[in-house]
């Protein structure tokens, strides 16, 4: 009866099976690597898009937060107390317009504004390079003029001196995220260029690189 050489590895007869989990793993680690940095005489990019993460991320969380807490309490007050919170609506249109105009410039640095990518996709690689820095510097572009005439906007809010019925606060403290927001986010979109420019991959933001197999990759 004939018994099986021990000195024998299974795995060697299966062929190519070591070299396809071997190509299954490269495949993934290329595909979760993550972004590069800003370095060198770019560096100061790398420290500006961190702080404006930052501020982004905290006027977001806050805006949220206060408005949950506002809606909670104004339900609670008016069927357990009989009473509203009066300033509770009021607040809540200024925080809408904060994180609105707050979260234009956190989906550009997360790359999930909308992109119709149908034409786009079908290009290669140096062509999808080409085309994403003149995307990014014309949004950029476009983002800048907005942010002009919204600035224009809220002068003239302010020259009216117009202040909100319930609260009280001038109207046109609440349209300053206006302006911010455009700018903000007309800034990673050249951020977004400059490193197309600068990096060997094509990123859809500073920070999300087009893996171009549906696994967009993020810092």
């Amino acid at each position: 009866m004939n018994r099986p050489d021990p000195s024998v590895n299974p795995q060697a007869e299966a062929g190519d099976a070591p070299a396809s989990s071997e190509t299954s793993v490269t495949t993934e680690a290329a595909a979760t690597a993550p972004a590069v940095a800003f370095s060198g005489l770019l560096r100061p990019l790398e420290i500006l898009d961190r702080i404006i993460a930052m501020i982004e991320a905290f006027i977001l969380t806050a805006g949220i937060l206060v408005m949950a807490a506002s809606s909670v309490a104004n339900v609670i007050g008016r069927f357990v107390f009989g009473q509203s919170l009066y300033f509770a609506e009021e607040l809540n249109q200024f925080l809408i317009i904060i994180v609105t105009f707050a979260g234009i410039g956190f989906a550009a640095r997360h790359g999930r504004h909308i992109r119709m990518s149908a034409i786009y996709d079908e290009l290669s690689h140096g062509l999808r390079k080409s085309l994403m820095i003149v995307i990014a510097l014309v949004t950029a572009t476009a983002m800048f003029i907005l942010a002009w005439y919204s600035y224009q906007y809220v002068v003239s809010v302010y020259q009216t001196g117009r202040i909100s019925p319930v609260t009280r606060v001038p109207i046109f403290l609440t349209l300053v995220w206006l302006p911010l927001g455009f700018v903000i986010t007309g800034i990673q979109y050249v951020l977004t260029a400059i490193a197309n420019l600068t990096r060997p991959d094509v990123y859809l933001s500073v920070s999300v690189v087009d893996t171009y197999e549906d696994n967009e990759t993020e810092v």
